[in-house]
């Protein structure tokens, strides 16, 4: 039972990893009309008219949205290492529980991604959706939130594992 909660959150951290590479990575966060074409714009690059441009301003909503990501994929990466390490030898260390670690990454993971998606969101419907009359959400920026949810709930069948694992301990052999 233990290592079923183990493996349904590696397949859930390794999805959401996925996502937030993936959201992290595409120019698809926010869509608009701009003088009556259509453009959209990601984390890192701008699309207008069939051409796309570097984000080269340096806004603190961008920057801080951005490190979160990298922040969160990267604490993400961290966790799967963990949770695969945890299968072998999964009592080896009495006072450094493996998985415990690997659901500790994944929450970690969790925070930094609803940082980066809570700025983005502010910012976004506060300053922008102001800007452009017509504008909306895209599938980059709905690949974040999603993202959110595997790696919250990867670290909560790590941390069921853990559970497991310390209840087995506590109780002994039988």
């Amino acid at each position: 039972m233990m290592y079923s909660f183990m493996g349904g959150g590696l397949f859930c951290a390794i999805v959401g990893n996925i996502l937030l590479v993936v959201s992290t990575a595409t120019d698809y966060w926010m869509q608009y009309r701009l003088s009556g074409s259509f453009a959209h714009q990601g984390l890192w690059r701008y699309c207008m008219s069939g051409k796309c441009y570097m984000q080269i301003d340096s806004i603190a909503y961008w920057n801080a949205t951005r490190a979160f990501m990298i922040l969160s994929a990267m604490s993400c990466f961290a966790g799967i290492i963990a949770g695969i390490l945890s299968f072998a030898h999964f009592s080896a260390f009495e006072r450094f529980n493996r998985s415990f670690a690997a659901g500790i990454m994944f929450f970690v993971s969790t925070l930094f991604v609803l940082l980066a998606m809570a700025i983005y969101t502010g910012v976004t419907v506060n300053f922008l959706g102001k800007r452009f009359g017509d504008w909306r959400f895209s599938w980059s920026y709905i690949l974040g939130w999603v993202a959110l949810l595997m790696t919250f709930f990867a670290g909560i069948f790590y941390m069921c594992a853990y559970r497991m694992h310390e209840c087995r301990r506590v109780a002994g052999p039988r």
